[in-house]
């Protein structure tokens, strides 16, 4: 039995209730809706994108909305800081204090397992089974062995590091003048970064000194950090804490140099690209230009310093007794070649950048909480009236 068709008069009556799409939701408001009317709620794919947006939004902004919250309360209890005043240069130092010491206790692990292997490099087949090794015979806290002097160390480095060279950087800048300063801008950050550096290592070399006999005897040598310096001092003087000094400038001077100036370029490259200038970023989108430039500037040391790390590691596993260090350095690297320079790489630049990325990206949130801008990009202006024209002045 066929099935009538409706005709065109029963299709009008039964859909002229019906309310269209750009007045349903003002229309449904103000009466209750026919058992005809197309429910929404059963039709939500076209609202999901919108949906997400609106729940993306609502997150950013509860996340904005604590930061500032946060910042108020840092600003409130500091009070307003001016740029290259004393309290900003604190703060500096605060936020590298941080920004070190707290990472580089972090990865202590594998500090640890790194040391050991450079003594004797058949102690272990690699980091899980150096751990599990630790650990059955020297419990969970064996694996961190060394945090204390690597938290005392690293914080006083970073602390001269970062404070050090927002301070040189602004004294060889006002020595050179404006023009020289931006046009060598590259050389500034070098020169900064070298001589912030010298400083921040004579500031960690006793804990060096401490950290590396507490990691390469087993069992440690001292169990608290200042134990161990008073061992070292009883037997060797206070000399003793600073026989590493010229390695550790060797090491940490051009690394340094690379990290800093590497990071100040990538800064300048990115917000080149970016539409607009970066004082119309928020704290959260310039902390994020933080971190990726960190994270590349580590990159780049990681590949710069490798081979220099790699003959250091080989030198301490297979240096023979009264060997001279130039017949040593010729004999390693007959063994392994150019392309043994680069063992291990992959694992150091994840290692070497991810490090660098957070320590940009806390040195850089402590300044933000504290209403200072981030590190890197165009300098900041001070701008006055002076006989009724505008003079800016680079800070």
């Amino acid at each position: 039995m066929a099935v009538p068709l409706p005709n065109f008069g029963a299709l009008r009556d039964a859909f002229a209730s019906a309310p269209s799409m750009s007045n349903q939701s003002s229309d449904s408001a103000q009466a209750p809706r026919s058992r005809y009317q197309a429910r929404q709620e059963l039709y939500g794919t076209w609202s999901a994108v919108d949906d997400a947006k609106d729940k993306a939004n609502k997150l950013s902004n509860a996340a904005v909305k604590e930061l500032q919250q946060a910042s108020a309360k840092a600003q409130q209890a500091t009070g307003k800081i001016e740029m290259y005043s004393p309290k900003f240069y604190a703060a500096c130092t605060t936020g590298g204090l941080l920004a070190c010491g707290l990472t580089h206790t972090a990865v202590t692990p594998l500090d640890l397992l790194k040391c050991r292997l450079q003594i004797d490099k058949n102690m272990y087949k690699g980091n899980f089974d150096g751990w599990g090794k630790i650990m059955r015979a020297e419990g969970f806290r064996g694996i961190y062995t060394g945090w204390g002097p690597t938290l005392w160390g690293y914080s006083a480095q970073g602390a001269f590091k970062y404070g050090g060279y927002e301070y040189f950087k602004k004294f060889y800048s006002d020595l050179a003048g404006p023009e020289n300063a931006k046009q060598y801008k590259t050389l500034l950050y070098l020169t900064a970064s070298a001589s912030a550096e010298f400083f921040a290592d004579i500031a960690l070399c006793p804990f060096e000194a401490v950290k590396v006999r507490m990691q390469t005897t087993i069992p440690p040598f001292a169990k608290s950090t200042f134990g161990g310096i008073s061992t070292v001092t009883a037997k060797e003087g206070t000399a003793g804490l600073f026989k590493g000094l010229y390695p550790l400038w060797g090491r940490q001077i051009p690394y340094t140099m690379m990290k800093f100036a590497s990071f100040e370029t990538i800064v300048e490259m990115i917000y080149d690209r970016l539409p607009g200038q970066k004082s119309e970023y928020g704290k959260g989108a310039q902390t994020a230009v933080s971190f990726v430039a960190g994270y590349l500037a580590g990159i780049a040391c990681a590949i710069v310093s490798h081979p220099a790390d790699v003959m250091v590691s080989k030198l301490n596993a297979t240096r023979k007794d009264g060997e001279a260090f130039g017949a040593a350095t010729a004999r390693i690297y007959k063994d392994i070649g150019f392309g043994g320079l680069w063992n291990g790489l992959v694992v150091r630049i994840f290692m070497i950048g991810t490090l660098t990325g957070l320590q940009w990206l806390i040195y850089d949130s402590y300044k933000v909480a504290l209403g200072l801008p981030t590190t890197g990009g165009p300098a900041p202006e001070e701008k006055k009236e002076k006989d009724g024209e505008t003079v800016a002045k680079l800070g």
